[in-house]
Parts: structure tokens; sequence; C-alpha cells
């Protein structure tokens, strides 16, 4: 004896549902919600910056990279300079908790290197992506 089976519109369109929910291997994006904790800034030798920036919510080193910029360039402008050069920058993490060491040389005109800033471009960059500046 053969059994004939109807299937409903609705449990069509379960079904449908249900098959796009594969597992993709692929991770939404989380979202970058950083909190900027602060810049240490001290003068090491005439024109040579250290900057210490420290926040959480970073999406990697890349984030205190900027940071640490937007605190160079702002500085820079500050000592009424219109550029940096980076030289350094270590990061670390720990408990999610994100500390970069930056040093940076700023000078009144453009200087020699790849890593050079224009602190006055860099400063509205800064404020445009709410990246705090010193």
């Amino acid at each position: 004896m053969t059994r004939a089976f109807i299937i409903s519109p609705l449990a069509l369109a379960i079904a449908g549902g249900v098959s796009g929910c594969e597992q993709t291997g692929e991770e939404k994006p989380v979202a970058f919600k950083p909190d900027y904790q602060g810049v240490q800034t001290r003068l090491l030798d005439g024109d040579l910056v250290n900057f210490q920036v420290k926040m959480t919510g970073a999406r990697d080193g890349s984030d205190l990279d900027e940071y640490a910029q937007c605190a160079a360039a702002q500085y820079a402008l500050i000592r009424g300079y219109g550029f940096a050069r980076h030289l350094r920058t270590n990061v670390v993490e720990e408990g999610g908790t994100w500390l970069a060491d930056a040093v940076y040389t700023i000078s009144p005109a453009l200087p020699r290197g790849l890593k050079t800033i224009d602190a006055e471009v860099t400063v509205s960059a800064c404020a445009e992506n709410d990246i705090p500046t010193v």
C-alpha cells in the first residue's frame, strides 16, 4: 500500500528557513566599542616624544597605533610643529586592557622617512573618527 503525503506551504517555508541556518564558519564582526582611557606624554629629548596610551575594546594593536598617532599629531600642534614621524610602538594586551608605548619625533617641516604624519590632517581625521587626542 502506497501512502501519499501532502506538504503544506507553511511546512515548506519553515523547512526553507531552517535550511538557511547552516554554519558557514564565518563569524559576524563584533561591534567596535572602544573606551579610550588616556594618554601620558613625556618629552624625552628635544623633538623626541613618548606616548603611552591605554584603552579597552580594541580590535587589535592597530587601534592603539591610531590612538597614539592622534596623540602625537595633537602634541605636535600644541608645540607649534606641523609634523611628526613614527619611530616605534610596542603594544601589549592584559585582560582586555590594551597598552601602547609609542615614540615619535615632532618637527616644523616634513621629516624624512616613510611614517610621517601631517599633524593638522591627522587631528582632523581623529576628530571625525571620535579618537581623542592629547
